[in-house]
């Protein structure tokens, strides 16, 4: 594993899974960009790009929650520790590109920032309360910028 001073980046094992492709819905080299981005140690990641009756079910069964999400994203953090980090991203495509098009950002940059939310909250980051939303969120602007695209949270960070 890295130190923070190492130049070394984390190794990503990635996959990605299509069950919903339409239009716009970025590539895999696109995927692993971001996601190698967002990372601080070495990790196995599926991201898997849902329609909006999958989303759903899964965030009902999954957090009780009746609707689709934007972004869910599920640790095994049942795993031995040497197993090292593991899990899976769902992106539901309706719901990321229906808020790209309310926010006025570019469906690219949304699939971006909600790739590096969710790799983070893999990592442990959440936003609960007000300080740990606070990290998380400067976490995730100084990242998606990196990758040329604007603060997802309206300010220059």
């Amino acid at each position: 594993m890295p130190t923070k001073n190492s130049t070394k980046k984390p190794k990503l094992t990635l996959s990605v899974q299509y069950a919903f492709k339409p239009e716009g819905v970025p590539t895999r080299p696109q995927f692993r960009k971001w996601a190698q981005g967002a990372l601080e140690r070495d990790a196995e990641v599926a991201i898997r790009i849902v329609g909006e009756e999958e989303g759903r079910e899964l965030n009902r069964d999954y957090r009780g929650k009746d609707y689709a999400t934007n972004v869910l994203t599920f640790v095994y953090d049942d795993l031995p520790p040497e197993a090292g980090l593991m899990g899976d991203l769902v992106l539901c495509a309706p719901v990321v590109e229906k808020e790209a098009r309310e926010q006025g950002v570019s469906l690219e940059a949304h699939y971006a920032h909600l790739t590096v939310h969710g790799v983070l909250h893999l990592q442990g980051y959440d936003h609960e309360d007000d300080a740990d939303a606070q990290i998380m969120e400067n976490l995730e602007s100084r990242i998606v910028m990196k990758f040329g695209y604007a603060d997802p949270y309206g300010a220059e960070k």
